[in-house]
């Protein structure tokens, strides 16, 4: 029960700051929808995961674990099903320039707006998990 409340807390923040920093993903409803979209994220990585590892192992073992992101991007899109205040569409990447490195305009559609989703949503859970550790 315990570990279940660290993880919807810990969902619920990730959500939030990649409603921040991911212009695709809006989250409508305010507090409760980042709660239950916390609650449903926990639910769906605890049951739903394991079953999609388990069918995907063969193309895991091919790609040496890459498709594990493609994994967490149909759990995304399950979210997505599940709580209707959330929302994941297309967006426009505007791009920056930092010290001589540019990164330029780029155009994520639908399905790898999913996938740098979940690629940001593992980083920062794995970031918060390890701040409550310390």
């Amino acid at each position: 029960m315990k570990s279940l409340l660290r993880n919807t807390l810990i969902n619920s923040l990730s959500l939030f700051i990649l409603a921040q920093i991911v212009p695709g993903l809006t989250v409508h409803g305010g507090f409760i929808t980042y709660i239950v979209g916390g609650f449903a994220l926990s639910l769906l990585f605890l049951i739903v995961k394991p079953v999609l590892n388990l069918i995907s192992l063969p193309l895991n073992l091919v790609t040496l674990g890459l498709f594990s992101f493609l994994t967490n991007a149909i759990i995304f899109y399950l979210l997505t099903v599940f709580v209707t205040g959330i929302s994941i569409t297309s967006f426009t990447f505007s791009g920056f320039s930092f010290s001589g490195f540019i990164a330029p305009k780029i155009f994520f559609n639908t399905f790898f707006a999913f996938i740098i989703v979940a690629l940001l949503q593992s980083v920062i859970v794995n970031f918060l998990s390890w701040l409550i550790k310390k």
